[in-house]
C-alpha cells in the first residue's frame, strides 16, 4: 500500500481547519485539564487536619484546660465551645463534628490521687480514613504536658487514659464507606452520561426537527427526556443496595423509605444537569467532555475518595455545591447512623435547589431552532 505524502497532507489540513472552527470543543480539551490538574492537586489531601470537634467539659480545672490546649496544638481538632453530652452527639449525629472530646468530673482531683482518670474521645467513624491520623496524633498528648499542673510529686507519663470510641464503624471497615458512597457515585456517573446525549443524540441522527415540529413545551421535552431515567436511577439504587447488605453485610439502620425519597432529588439533580449539558452541546463528544468535566469534581470533591475535611476552605465551598457531596452524607448517615428526616433535612434543601436551579438553566438553554 503506497502512502502518499500528499493526501495525507490535505487529510491533515482539513483536520487542523475543521479543529479551529470547533473553539468550544478546543477549548474544553486545553483547558479541562489545566483547571483539574490545578483544582485537584491544591484540594486533595489524605492527611486532614482541623477537623470540628465538639467539647464536653466537666472539670474547668486547670489540667483540664491544659489537655485541651494540647489537642489543640497537634492541629489534628478544631475544638469547639463546650457543650452538653446530648448536644455532642446530635451534632456528631448530623455531621457537623467529626469527634467529641469529653473531659470527666473531678478530672484534676483524680489525677492528683494517681487513679488515672478515662478522658473520652468519640469519633465518627464512617470514614476511618479522615480519624486515622487524628486518633494517632491524640495518642501522644499528655505525655508529661501535664507534669507542671500537678501538685506535690511528679506524676507518671500520662496520668490519665484515653478511652477511644469509634462510632458506627468501631471496626473500620472500608466497606462501610466505600460501598454507600458508590451508590451516589455511580449514579452520577451513568445519569449525567445518558442524559447528556438525550438531545444531541437527536441532532445527529436527524430526529429532531420531527421533535421540535411537535407540539411540547420545553419543559414537557425535558420530562419527557428524563423521566424514563428516573426509574433506571431506582434500579440501580436496589442492585447496589441489595448488594451492599446481602454481600458486604453494611448495616441498613435507618428509613428506606427516607433514603428512597433523598436518593429521587439525588436523581433529579444529575438528570437535570445531563440535560442541560445536552441543551448546550452541538454534538455527543462535547456533551461527553462536559460530563466528564461535571463527574470528575463530583467524585474528588465531595468526600468519596479523599477526606472532605481535609480539603482546604475554597475546595469545601465547591464540594458543598454538588449534589454528590449532600446525597454521600445522605447515604451513608441512614445507612451506618439510623438518621432521621430532620437529621438529613440540612442535605435535603440543597439537592431540591440545585435540581430547581438546573432545571431552570436547562429550559432556558433549550434551543427550539436547529440553528
Amino acid at each position: 500500500m503506497n502512502l502518499s505524502v500528499h493526501r495525507f497532507v490535505a487529510v491533515l489540513q482539513k483536520e487542523l481547519i475543521q479543529a479551529r472552527r470547533d473553539r468550544f470543543t478546543l477549548a474544553l480539551m486545553i483547558g479541562m485539564p489545566l483547571v483539574q490538574l490545578f483544582l485537584f492537586g491544591f484540594a486533595i489531601n489524605t492527611d486532614p487536619k482541623h477537623l470540628p470537634t465538639a467539647l464536653v467539659m466537666g472539670d474547668d480545672s486547670r489540667p483540664a484546660r491544659s489537655l485541651v490546649e494540647s489537642m489543640r496544638a497537634t492541629e489534628y481538632f478544631d475544638i469547639s465551645q463546650p457543650t452538653s453530652p446530648a448536644e455532642a452527639e446530635r451534632a456528631m449525629a448530623r455531621g457537623d463534628v467529626l469527634f467529641v472530646l469529653e473531659v470527666p468530673v473531678d478530672f484534676a482531683r483524680l489525677m492528683e490521687r494517681q487513679e488515672r482518670p478515662a478522658v473520652l474521645l468519640a469519633a465518627d467513624a464512617t470514614d476511618p480514613t479522615a480519624v486515622s491520623s487524628a486518633f494517632a496524633a491524640a495518642s501522644g498528648v499528655g505525655q508529661g504536658l501535664l507534669a507542671r499542673d500537678l501538685p506535690g510529686a511528679a506524676p507518671p507519663a500520662r496520668p490519665f487514659d484515653w478511652r477511644v470510641h469509634r462510632r458506627y464503624n468501631p471496626e473500620g471497615i472500608t466497606a462501610y464507606n466505600i460501598v454507600p458512597g458508590l451508590i451516589g457515585t455511580l449514579l452520577t456517573f451513568t445519569l449525567v452520561v445518558i442524559t447528556a446525549l438525550a438531545v444531541t443524540r437527536e441532532r445527529e441522527r436527524g430526529t429532531m426537527e420531527n421533535l421540535l415540529a411537535m407540539p411540547v413545551r420545553p419543559l414537557e421535552v425535558m420530562l419527557g427526556k428524563i423521566v424514563p431515567y428516573i426509574f433506571l436511577g431506582y434500579v440501580q439504587v436496589a442492585l447496589i443496595l441489595g448488594a451492599a447488605v446481602l454481600v458486604f453485610q453494611v448495616p441498613l439502620r435507618g428509613s428506606v423509605l427516607l433514603l428512597l425519597v433523598g436518593l429521587g432529588l439525588f436523581i433529579a439533580a444529575n438528570l437535570a444537569v445531563g440535560f442541560t449539558f445536552s441543551t448546550l452541546a452541538r454534538n455527543q463528544l462535547q456533551a461527553m467532555q462536559m460530563a466528564v468535566f461535571f463527574i470528575l469534581p463530583s467524585i474528588l470533591l465531595s468526600g468519596f475518595m479523599f477526606p472532605f475535611a481535609g480539603m482546604p476552605g475554597w475546595a469545601r465551598v465547591l464540594g458543598e455545591m454538588l449534589p454528590l457531596t449532600h446525597a454521600l452524607r445522605l447515604i451513608r448517615g441512614i445507612l451506618l447512623k439510623g438518621n432521621g428526616a430532620l437529621d438529613v433535612l440540612p442535605h435535603l434543601l440543597p439537592l431540591m435547589l440545585f435540581s430547581v436551579v438546573v432545571g431552570t438553566l436547562a429550559i432556558r438553554g433549550y434551543r427550539q431552532t436547529l440553528d
